[in-house]
C-alpha cells in the first residue's frame, strides 16, 4: 500500500509546493486539509481545487468557523487570556484547532505522517507537533520548509518549474495570520522596532484618529458565554462577527507588542483583534461584578497561567484540561448585561448589572441608607494590621540594640 501523508494545506505558495515536493522525495500521495477559521480570503473550493492541481490525490476542505468559535474561542474568553497580558491569543487558538481535524484526516485516509508548513523561528511547529503528539503519537510529522531551509526564490522556481496554478508574483511585504478571533502581522519593514505600523497593515480595523460617531453596545452574558449584542441573540460566532465589524470600525483592537516567542526570541508582531479585545473587556467587567473576592484573585493567576500553555503549544496538555474545569465553575454566576461605548480606538464600559451581582447598593452607598456598620472598622483594621505592627515592633528593638552594641 503506498504511503499517505496528510499535509496541513493553506493555499499559499509553501504548502502548495509542498505538495509535489512530498511525493517526490518520498513516493507518497498526499491529502490535502485545508480549515476555514474565519480567515477570509479564497473561496474554500477555489483552494481545494488547487491542492488537486498542485498532485494532491485528495482534498478536504473543512468549514470550522463555530467549532473555533466555541470550543476555542469561547474558553480564552471565560480565561479572559492575553498572553503578556495584551495579546488574545489569535494564532494560537487556531492552531489545535486545525491539529484535532489533522490527526481525524490521517486515521481516516490511512495516513503515517502529518506535514506543515511551518518555519523553525516561529511558535507555530511547536503548536502543530506537540498537539499531534498529544492526540496521536505515533503519526510521524514532515516540516519540509523548516527540515529542508526552503526560501521563498527556491518555492517560486519551485513553482515556476512545474506551472503550478499560484500566482507568485502576489508578494505581500508582510506575513499575515488571520482567523475569527484577530489577524497577526509581521515580516517586513515591522521587524524595525522603530518604525511606526501604516494603516496598510491594518484590514480589521478603521483609524481610531478618523472622527466618527462613536457606537453603544450591550452584550449580554449566560454563565460567560455571549448569548446577545443590544438585546439580540446571537451565537458565540455571531458576536465575533459582529463586533469585528462594529468595534473595528471604531478602530479598537490594534496592538503593536513585542513578545516572547516561545522558541527564545523576541518578535514585534502587530495584532488586530477588535471583537476578541471586546468581549474579554466586557466578559472581565461582568466578572468583576459577579465572581466573589478571592476566587476572582485566583482565577487571575490561572488566567495567565491558562494562557501561557496556550501560546506555548499545549492545549491539548492535563494541565489545560484540568484548569478547563476550575474556569467552568467559575462561570456559573457570570450572567448579565455590559454596556459599552466604542470610539477612538477604544471600548470603554459605561454599564452593567447582573442578577447574580454582589454589588450591594446600601453597603456602598456613602448617602443615606448606607448600612454598612461603620463601627466595625476600628476593630478589623487593628486585627488586620497586628501582624506588621508586631514585626515592627521586633524590628526596632533589634535596631536599637544594634545601636548600643556599637
Amino acid at each position: 500500500m503506498t504511503e499517505r501523508v496528510v499535509l496541513a494545506y493553506s493555499g499559499g505558495l509553501d504548502t502548495s509546493v509542498a505538495i509535489g515536493w512530498i511525493a517526490e522525495q518520498t513516493g507518497a500521495e498526499v491529502i490535502a486539509v485545508a480549515a476555514d477559521v474565519g480567515q477570509g480570503g479564497e473561496d474554500m473550493a477555489a483552494i481545494r481545487d488547487r491542492a488537486l492541481a498542485c498532485g494532491a490525490v485528495e482534498a478536504v476542505v473543512l468549514d470550522l468557523r463555530d467549532e473555533f468559535a466555541e470550543e476555542y474561542c469561547l474558553p480564552a474568553l471565560q480565561a479572559n487570556a492575553l498572553y503578556m497580558d495584551r495579546y488574545p491569543l489569535v494564532s494560537a487558538l487556531s492552531r489545535p484547532t486545525i491539529v484535532k481535524h489533522l490527526v481525524r484526516a490521517a486515521r481516516e485516509h490511512g495516513a503515517g505522517t502529518v506535514a506543515h508548513g511551518c518555519t523553525g523561528k516561529g511558535n507555530d511547529q511547536v503548536r502543530f507537533e506537540v498537539g499531534i503528539g498529544a492526540l496521536a503519537p505515533e503519526l510521524a510529522v514532515l516540516a519540509p520548509v523548516r527540515d529542508f531551509a526552503w526560501t521563498r526564490d527556491k518555492a517560486i522556481g519551485y513553482a515556476e518549474e512545474r506551472a503550478l496554478p499560484i500566482d507568485v508574483s502576489k508578494r505581500s511585504p508582510y506575513s499575515i495570520d488571520q482567523n475569527l478571533w484577530g489577524r497577526a502581522v509581521e515580516t517586513g519593514f515591522l521587524e524595525d522596532i522603530w518604525t511606526a505600523p501604516i494603516e496598510e497593515v491594518y484590514a480589521y480595523t478603521a483609524n481610531p484618529a478618523e472622527p466618527r460617531q462613536p457606537d453603544e453596545v450591550v452584550v449580554t452574558f449566560d454563565r460567560g458565554v455571549p448569548v446577545a449584542l443590544d438585546g439580540v441573540t446571537v451565537s458565540v460566532r455571531q458576536a465575533i462577527e459582529q463586533l469585528n465589524q462594529r468595534a473595528g470600525a471604531q478602530g479598537v483592537g490594534r496592538l503593536d507588542m513585542v513578545e516572547d516567542r516561545l522558541v527564545g526570541i523576541k518578535s514585534r508582531e502587530v495584532y488586530e483583534a477588535p471583537g476578541a479585545l471586546t468581549l474579554i473587556t466586557a466578559h472581565a467587567e461582568l466578572e468583576s461584578v459577579t465572581v466573589e473576592r478571592d476566587l476572582a484573585r485566583f482565577k487571575r493567576q490561572v488566567e495567565q497561567r491558562w494562557g501561557e500553555l496556550v501560546y506555548d503549544g499545549l492545549w491539548f496538555s492535563p494541565l489545560r484540561r484540568a484548569l478547563d474545569a476550575f474556569l467552568a465553575q467559575t462561570q456559573e454566576p457570570v450572567t448579565g448585561e455590559v454596556r459599552l461605548t466604542l470610539h477612538g480606538g477604544r471600548a470603554v464600559v459605561t454599564g452593567r448589572r447582573s442578577d447574580q451581582s454582589l454589588y450591594d447598593y446600601h453597603l456602598a452607598t456613602y448617602d443615606s441608607g448606607d448600612t454598612f456598620d461603620q463601627s466595625l472598622a476600628r476593630g478589623f483594621v487593628e486585627l488586620w494590621g497586628l501582624p506588621s505592627k508586631i514585626a515592627a515592633r521586633r524590628d526596632q528593638r533589634k535596631a536599637g540594640a544594634t545601636e548600643r552594641g556599637a
